[in-house]
């Protein structure tokens, strides 16, 4: 993979930065050390985010642009039993402590990501949108904008899957979030949400949420399947099992390319490095196992980074196989220097 050296936002030109970039597989365009936009809207959330660094990321791969949001965080009691369900406490408790965390309490982000290639600004998910906001998330379009775009600006929103964290931003104050934008959809994952079976089950919230968010969108939508061109250069790949119609996408290809994981796994460790433990929110255990070694083990061979939806803000990483499953290798500065 070829390497080339970032610039922070707060000095970036748009078309200097694209310059800059070119050529390059996987370049970061927002560092680390930038101040501007670090805070949110506390009139807007109810609370102030008081960390330091702006919520959002910019890298370059081939001809693209990607740029990581993060919707907000969660903290909140666990990881257990919401990971390793079928696990004794205590030994999610030990796999915690060999990883430097906190038994009782984790962090959980949620990571949208807009893609720019082609001349198309392609948004995948939407963050939890307005239901959010009083617990510090939904800040999505409010940090796309301290990026550089517009909710207009948007020209496809891509749906992983139909879970609320994913679609709670599709809809503000009654009409599309993304006014001028296209869905792009899942078949069999808006069939199953729009069916009797889950309208009338244990899921029936979210399915009222599909309803509301993205039925009124559904009739104009790109619908995707396994190879699916969403535009050139991004293709949709078949992820079931953590929910029925569950996507992940290729950006690029050879060695210009990166994956959106989204839902394949959801804690850096607990997810990764335990592929087989239950994860509560998978809708087919078995199912989201399998799929989860198969992607995850396919990157692991081909050395690709990967953005996962709930992998540790910007969520941008590598993977690697290690004794049971995968250990999870951040980005750092790999992508800063030469050779």
């Amino acid at each position: 993979m070829r390497h080339g050296k970032g610039e922070t936002a707060g000095g970036i030109d748009r078309r200097r930065a694209l310059q800059l970039a070119g050529g390059l597989a996987l370049a970061p365009l927002a560092g680390p050390a930038l101040a501007a936009g670090a805070q949110t809207n506390g009139t807007e959330t109810g609370m102030q985010d008081e960390r330091a660094e702006p919520r959002w990321r910019r890298y370059r791969i081939g001809d693209a642009t990607i740029t990581v949001v993060e919707d907000g965080q969660r903290i909140a009691d666990g990881p257990y039993p919401t990971f390793g369900a079928d696990q004794e406490e205590a030994t999610v408790a030990a796999l915690l402590r060999e990883n430097f965390l906190p038994e009782k309490r984790f962090a959980n982000g949620f990571l949208p990501v807009l893609v720019e290639t082609g001349g198309r600004r392609v948004l995948f998910d939407t963050g939890m949108g307005p239901m959010g906001r009083a617990n510090g998330m939904g800040l999505l379009r409010q940090r796309l904008e301290e990026a550089g775009h517009r909710p207009d600006d948007i020209d496809l929103v891509v749906l992983t899957h139909m879970h609320g964290d994913h679609i709670g931003g599709l809809m503000e104050e009654g009409g599309p979030a993304f006014s001028k934008a296209r869905l792009a959809m899942g078949r069999v994952e808006y069939d199953f949400w729009t069916s009797e079976e889950a309208k009338n089950g244990e899921r029936r919230d979210n399915a009222a949420l599909v309803a509301k968010n993205v039925a009124p969108l559904a009739a104009d939508a790109l619908i995707l399947a396994e190879g699916t061109e969403v535009v050139p250069g991004i293709v949709a790949h078949e992820a079931f099992g953590h929910s029925p119609g569950h996507l992940v996408f290729e950006i690029g290809s050879g060695d210009d390319a990166l994956w959106l994981t989204a839902d394949t796994a959801n804690h850096y460790v607990a997810s990764l490095q335990r592929p087989d433990w239950r994860v509560r929110f998978d809708q087919d255990p078995e199912r989201a196992t399998a799929t989860r070694r198969r992607v995850f083990d396919g990157l692991a061979a081909s050395r690709r980074p990967f953005i996962g939806y709930h992998m540790p803000f910007p969520g941008i990483g590598f993977v690697e196989k290690a004794g049971e499953g995968y250990r999870f290798v951040p980005l750092t500065y790999q992508l800063d220097v030469a050779g």
